[in-house]
């Protein structure tokens, strides 16, 4: 084989590696993911969870997601952040089985779907996402992730399921939406609070926020001003130095005549 022939056939296979590689990197980066924005929410604790959908038809646009969440994770209490144009709806089941949550609270219902619809001329168009935001809480204490298969509707009937449960050193061509759950510090963190204390301490840290910038902009207004006045004092120095060195100046030359 001539030495020119084994570098074209080893361009074509890097070509067809690149082009599959870039094929399967898409099909990962298109599928519903569930996403936190700020810190990672802890056992015991309150959260919101934002879910990203993506379009990946290059002709239809998304209608309808509708997220699961399962019984045992006993989530007896969910809010859904408005999205314009899109109608959310939450269904609660009676469990199979008594359920108690995080702060030992036994509940005759719990959160087992989320379902947002998009009205009509509101569909994610192709090459666009959406996102779409729920609180909840308290979390389970007894689980390291929340699971949230997801399926999403397309116009013409077109229906996708991210439901493949995650499996450690396996790529999942459809993977389902998973929140990690981190251990709560004893005593410390949303872990040990409900949601209005929650609420509370955001409003505090935000305040303490705002007086640091307040103190701050105070304390640099000050240093300013006196950086000013030292300047407005060397200034003067000068013009001092200045009118006698001219006062001087004349008096030798008046002497000189």
């Amino acid at each position: 084989m001539s030495r020119t022939r084994t570098f074209a056939r080893a361009g074509a296979l890097a070509l067809t590696a690149a082009i599959a590689g870039s094929v399967t990197s898409g099909i990962a980066a298109a599928h519903v993911t569930a996403n936190i924005y700020g810190e990672q929410p802890t056992k015991g604790g309150y959260t919101a969870i934002v879910m990203r959908v993506p379009n990946e038809d290059d002709e239809k646009g998304t209608i309808k997601l509708s997220v699961g969440i399962a019984e045992e994770y006993a989530l007896g209490s969910v809010r859904t952040q408005p999205v314009p144009g899109w109608d959310a709806e939450v269904t609660t089941t009676t469990p199979r089985e008594p359920v108690t949550n995080a702060h030992g609270a036994e509940l005759d219902e719990v959160v087992t779907e989320i379902t947002w619809t998009a009205e009509d001329g509101n569909e994610i168009k192709p090459d666009e996402y959406q996102e779409f935001t729920f609180s909840t809480g308290p979390l389970p204490t007894d689980v390291d992730q929340l699971v949230l298969p997801a399926t999403q509707t397309y116009e013409g009937g077109k229906v996708v399921a991210w439901d493949e449960p995650p499996a450690e050193g396996k790529e999942l061509e459809r993977p389902a939406p998973v929140v990690p759950l981190a251990v709560e510090a004893s005593g410390h963190g949303s872990g040990s609070s409900d949601s209005a204390s929650a609420t509370a301490e955001l409003t505090g840290q935000r305040a303490a926020e705002t007086e640091d910038v307040a103190a701050t902009s105070a304390a640099t207004d000050s240093t300013a001003r006196w950086l000013g006045g030292l300047g407005l004092a060397f200034g003067a120095l000068g013009v001092g130095f200045g009118i006698g060195a001219i006062a001087r100046s004349r008096q030798q030359t008046t002497r000189e005549d």
